[in-house]
């Protein structure tokens, strides 16, 4: 169970300076706990530390970082089912997957913990001419400096966990704002740092209201941004983050092919993962599934009859495959999406209902491709299943998207993998599985209105530091 309230972390160190922030249970709708707020003057106090911080966090040797690091995987272990509860309370997530992506948490620490000890220069041969005779180059990797973390509600652990590991094991002092909605987990996480011997200052984590949050992308002290969440956000805050490096996770519609060749009891396996696993909600959950004329039928018998098996009810309980989305709210529209494409032609074949934050495991087809369902991010758990008969046919509709995170092909011809991959506008491509797949040291990104850079532990590092050149002349006789 959660406690009756939590501070927030500002300098390392737990305030409550009031209770504002009401969590609720997103499944009973009442409140779970209460968390302090920051002002816009605490935020301040953050930065500030954070900077004061930049000297020691840099100075601090590999392998201190790396105890830090290891620290954090242990204690994790340790309190693995009381991170699974708590996220299973505030972010509506069944408890298969809430114990999920506690693990994933700890991968992400683990492998942080094992690359903070690989941070390697390199000696670029600086003599291509006459006049650099007797000149040597070496080049160092030094951290950014203050970095910026702003994490979204769906994965209130892990994904708030990509941005604070690599921070940590570069040497990055940091501010973090994890979502109003779901803040227990980067709490649990600060709870977790603050037992450690890191300098003061080196991390700062804020529940606070979006009007006091501006500080964390325009204050010129915060050397770089990391955001994860909607893409109408992500772009306003790289448009006014100055000269800061930004790296942008945003959203995203997946498409997932099914050739005619694929396994098809396979593939409907892993459809129901992708399009249903924690009530869709997934940057990266299947939205568009496209199917081969030659095995339409088969597979959508197949995976209709699977979703409307899908137990719905109480995250909490163990045998929960849809749990609700995050608020009434997002259900609701969610809902209008569906109402839309059955009014403009389109077939509902399973699901569809909702009450109160609870939608149902949704199946349509014959949706026009122009509708929010298929163009925008449901986020949710809805998903439209669609023909084609020629391959490039289905890359092509891939494409036809303002998103490109990730895809998914079902095929075992090898020259049409290869295709994918050489023509998906898109961060990965991901063969005989779906799109929603990820593990936490693959480079993860999208382009287009996905995003901009790449998560992953080594990948995000590089972001988080800089190369120095050292230039030393040896006169010539």
């Amino acid at each position: 169970m959660l406690a009756d309230a939590y501070p927030f972390y500002l300098a390392n160190k737990p305030e409550s300076p009031n209770a504002d922030l009401e969590v609720t249970d997103k499944y009973t709708g009442s409140v779970a706990t209460r968390v302090a707020m920051a002002s816009a003057e605490d935020i301040d106090r953050a930065i500030a530390a954070a900077e004061q911080a930049s000297g020691p966090m840099r100075r601090m040797p590999p392998y201190e970082r790396q105890v830090v690091l290891q620290h954090c995987v242990e204690r994790f272990r340790e309190r693995f089912e009381e991170l699974a509860v708590s996220l299973c309370i505030e972010a509506g997530k069944p408890i298969k997957d809430a114990r999920g992506e506690v693990t994933r948490l700890i991968d992400t620490f683990r492998i942080a913990a094992e690359e903070c000890v690989r941070i390697d220069g390199h000696i670029p041969n600086l003599e291509i001419g006459a006049r650099a005779k007797g000149y040597r180059g070496f080049v160092q990797r030094v951290p950014i400096g203050p970095c910026s973390f702003i994490s979204p509600f769906n994965f209130p652990l892990n994904l708030a966990a990509h941005k604070v590991a690599p921070a940590l094991a570069v040497g990055c002092p940091f501010v973090l704002k994890p979502a109003s909605r779901t803040p227990i987990g980067a709490l649990l996480i600060g709870e977790v740092l603050a037992e450690t011997d890191l300098p003061p200052g080196a991390f700062s984590i804020l529940p606070c209201h979006r009007d006091g949050a501006d500080l964390f992308t325009t204050d010129e002290r915060l050397k770089f941004l990391s955001f994860t969440g909607s893409p109408s956000v992500g772009w306003d805050l790289k448009s006014r983050a100055g000269k800061k490096p930004v790296v942008l996770e945003l959203g995203g519609n997946a498409a997932c092919v099914i050739d005619h060749d694929a396994d098809i009891d396979d593939a409907v396996a892993r459809l129901i993962v992708g399009a249903f696993y924690q009530s869709g909600q997934s940057c990266i959950g299947v939205q568009r599934i496209m199917i081969h004329d030659a095995v339409y039928e088969e597979l959508k018998e197949k995976l209709v009859a699977a979703t409307r098996k899908l137990v719905a009810g109480d995250p909490k309980n163990e045998d929960t495959f849809i749990g609700p989305m995050i608020s009434e709210g997002e259900a609701e529209r969610l809902k209008g999406w569906i109402d839309e494409a059955t009014s403009a032609g389109g077939k509902l074949l399973c699901g569809g209902g909702r009450v109160g934050a609870m939608l149902e495991a949704t199946l349509l087809e014959d949706v026009p491709e122009d509708l929010d369902i298929c163009a925008e991010e449901a986020f949710g758990p809805v998903a439209v299943l669609s023909r084609f008969h020629d391959f490039d046919e289905a890359l092509r509709r891939v494409n036809d998207s303002r998103f490109g995170l990730q895809a998914g092909i079902f095929t075992r011809d090898w020259y049409k993998i290869q295709r994918a991959w050489d023509e998906l506008e898109v961060g990965g491509v991901v063969i005989g599985d779906v799109p929603s797949w990820r593990v936490d040291n693959m480079p993860y990104g999208g382009v287009k209105d996905s995003g901009l850079g790449r998560e992953g532990i080594r990948y995000a590092m590089a972001d988080m530091s800089e190369e120095r050149l050292l230039v030393i002349r040896t006169k010539q006789d």
